[in-house]
């Protein structure tokens, strides 16, 4: 019996088998790279977390630095990472927030004071080159360096991210934000007030 190549089933039966046989491919191809992809993903937060502890990597092994200095741990439920740099604690808290374009993120590393900034890394998804995206840069981040995020009384306050010549009406430490870049800006202030919010209790609390 001839098969009729030019029947409707056909077509259908044709195209539904193509379509499983691509959706098996691509189902093995993202077991195979699912493993490495992990890998990858880990690597870029040890490295993410390593420049905010100021740490150079460029001539080691990230991973095995990392694994040198750095302890994961929890409070409260959440991640909290804990370095040593030449004898001395730092916690390291993750950031996450909202920018102009997309998300944006990073990791805030304070002195055994919980209150000091040692160092403070960024990222973002697709903030504007030049302008937002300078975020990023050392020349933005350094800003943050020896800033306290509590008052004098030792409540939790974060640090204002705002245009230079303005005050902070909280009376917040802060820091002058990236001109042009109003919006990215505002959201680096929020993300670190709403980030900073979780910890509360950890960075409060007597030890």
């Amino acid at each position: 019996m001839k098969l009729n190549t030019e029947n409707n089933v056909y077509t259908i039966v044709y195209a539904a088998i193509l379509v499983v046989i691509v959706a098996v491919l691509l189902a093995v191809i993202s077991q195979v790279l699912s493993p490495r992809q992990a890998a990858n993903k880990r690597l870029d937060t040890q490295k993410q977390i390593l420049t905010a502890l100021n740490v150079d990597y460029s001539n080691a092994d990230p991973a095995a630095l990392y694994g040198e200095i750095v302890n994961e741990t929890e409070v409260d439920g959440k991640a909290l990472f804990v370095a040593t740099i030449d004898g001395a604690t730092k916690y390291v808290l993750p950031l996450k927030g909202q920018g102009l374009w997309g998300g944006i993120w990073g990791y805030i590393a304070l002195d055994d004071d919980k209150n000091t900034v040692y160092g403070i890394n960024f990222g973002h998804e697709s903030e504007t080159p030049g302008l937002g995206g300078e975020i990023v840069t050392e020349y933005f981040r350094s800003r943050f360096f020896g800033k306290h995020i509590k008052d004098a009384e030792g409540r939790v306050q974060s640090i204002a991210v705002l245009k230079a010549g303005k005050k902070d009406e909280a009376g917040r430490e802060q820091v002058d934000a990236i001109s042009g870049a109003t919006i990215t800006s505002t959201g680096v202030d929020e993300m670190l007030v709403k980030s900073l919010d979780e910890y509360v209790e950890f960075l409060t609390k007597e030890e």
